[in-house]
Order: structure tokens, then sequence, then C-alpha cells
């Protein structure tokens, strides 16, 4: 950064942070985060929740340590589910104000879509290296948005992924995800009629949906497949029952967080199971400290709420690109 923009703060709006932001770079700022968070070498990350008659707001917050430079964000998102049809506006929007740590410096404000939509692909790509059969090749998901396309594209990276089975609500987005990715990711993407049949036959299964019943149990998971809940971020969203939870190997972003506000709240409030049999956060499989899967048949589970440290690691990534690139805009707030 040159001398005139070291006092100023860098503006991203959402094209530039996409045109910043990879995949492959993503998952391996995501998983840096984890591992870090499971050395004990960062704070506890924060959440917070503030819900409106109309939809609601998450502010997510952390601080990491990232070579020599310590970085703090706080991501802000609302999420409206009838934004479209009532304002023309997208569900869900917000921003992250990125600082830096040791003097509290607020380095940027960018828009918060891609990172969200790419971090948690990347957490999920991070999972599966622990938790997934290594030889799995068949992925079942459910919710066919922006989330799901990433999903896939995050599995295609660290699996062997031959077969996609996809359903959505709206039948015209599964096709569409199915005619994009099939081609771009050279794999063979089929319309499933029903999701839980889909998931019967699947290695790898992922939910990422709004929804508020259950849409996954026992009996559609067969044994060694790999879980993952992407869609429960807060404690009226509902996708994976409390019986399937308590029936595989449960790991969790952040413990705190997921029996807070995760399909982990649901299984606890149910009696299904408590803290104290899930096995573990991602942090300490990505360090070392507990083990992924063991067995070739153990499901396995991952719980995943969105942390905040994935947030700071992928801003983090972003304004550092966006330096080096000379993109985006310098503005000086305290003028």
């Amino acid at each position: 950064m040159d001398e005139h923009n070291s006092k100023r703060t860098l503006l991203l709006k959402r094209s530039e942070v996409a045109s910043l932001l990879s995949l492959d770079a993503c998952i391996n700022a995501v998983e840096q985060a984890f591992r870090l968070h499971g050395q004990g070498l960062t704070a506890d990350p924060a959440v917070a929740g503030v819900h409106t008659n109309a939809g609601g707001f998450h502010v997510k917050a952390g601080l990491l340590n990232l070579g020599d430079r310590p970085y703090f964000a706080a991501k802000t998102n609302a999420n409206f589910m009838e934004n479209r049809v009532r304002f023309g506006l997208p569900t869900i929007q917000g921003i992250i104000g990125l600082s830096d740590a040791e003097n509290g410096f607020p380095l940027a404000v960018m828009d918060s879509i891609e990172v969200s939509i790419l971090r948690t692909g990347a957490a999920t790509a991070v999972a599966a290296k622990h938790l997934a059969r290594q030889d799995s090749s068949s992925v079942a998901i459910c919710g066919c948005g922006e989330q799901g396309r990433v999903q896939l594209r995050a599995l295609s990276q660290v699996l062997p992924i031959k077969t996609a089975e996809v359903w959505d609500i709206d039948e015209e987005t599964a096709q569409r995800l199915a005619k994009d990715l099939g081609d771009e990711l050279g794999i063979s993407i089929s319309v499933a009629q029903n999701f839980r049949t889909a998931a019967a036959n699947a290695d790898v299964c992922v939910t990422c949906t709004p929804s508020h019943e259950f849409i996954l149990f026992p009996q559609d998971i067969r044994p060694g497949t790999f879980v993952a809940g992407v869609g429960v971020d807060n404690p009226h969203k509902k996708e994976l029952s409390p019986d399937l939870m308590a029936s595989g190997k449960v790991v969790v972003d952040v413990l705190g967080q997921a029996a807070t506000i995760g399909d982990l709240h649901h299984a606890i409030e149910s009696g299904a199971m408590g803290k104290a049999n899930v096995h573990s956060e991602l942090g300490n499989v990505a360090a070392g400290n507990k083990p992924g899967r063991t067995t070739p048949e153990e499901i396995t589970i991952f719980d995943s709420t969105g942390m905040a440290l994935q947030d700071v690691a992928t801003a983090a990534l972003v304004y550092e690109r966006a330096l080096e690139a000379g993109v985006g805009q310098h503005i000086l707030f305290g003028s």
C-alpha cells in the first residue's frame, strides 16, 4: 500500500471480491483458521442474532493472527426471505468490516456475500477431508441455490466425485445446477425426484436449505456416509433430525454455537444427545488433536453453523490480494 492510502479504508464491492477470491485459496485459508483454532491460538469467535418480524440479522466476529499480522473481522448479514417478492432485493445482504487487531484501524469494508458463500463451501471441504471416505464418489445435495453449487464445487476439489443427485423445491433451479455444473466439473449430475432416496444412494450428503422442518433421518443414510448439514444458522431452522444426529459421529464447527443455533441444538433439546456426545470441533480434528473418520462403516456428521474465523481468514485474504492487484476504492473515514 502506498503512503497516500496507508491511512485510508479500502472499499470492495461484490464483483471485486469475487474477482479476488478463488475457491481453492478459500479452502486453504479456512483450513488454516480451523487448525489455528484447534491449536488454541485464537480467541473464541462470537456470534449475535437479532430477529425482526420479516427476517433477522446475524453478526459474527473473530480475531486471527495470520503470519505476522493480527486481523479482526465482524460480518453483519441480513436475511429477509420475502425480499425478492416485496422489494426486488436479495434474500441475504451484508458487509464485513476488517480491522488491524494491533491498533484497531479499519482496513477494509467489503460486501459479504461472496465470502459467505465460498467460506461455507470451504468448511465442508475441510470437514470432508477428515470425515468422508477418501474414495467417496457420489453426492446428494438438497438445495440448489448458490450454496448448493459451491458445496458441489468444493467437494469436487477434495474428493473423487463422479456422480451427483440434486434436489430443490424449485425443479428448474435443480435442472440449471445439473446442466451448469455437469459441464463445468465434468461429472454426471441428475435431478432427484426424492431427496431422501438420493441420500440413501450417496457417499456424501449435503443439506443447504432454509428448512424449518427436518428433512433427513437415520433410515435415509447408509453406513459409511458423510453428512454435512449446512443450512441451519438460527434456532428455528431444521435439517438433520435428532435421531440422525445421535446415530453418527458428530463434528461441529463451534460447539457452543452449534448447541445454540445448529441442528445440534434440536438434538439436545429433544434429549437425543448432549454436548458430551459431540465427538469434536472441526478445529481439533484439523489440528490432529482428535481423529476424524476411523472406520469405513461409521456415519460422520458435520454440523456447520458458520464460524467467524472463516470470515476473518477469507476477508484478510481478499484484502491482501486487493492491495496487490490495486483493486477497490480507498476512503478516509476520519476526514
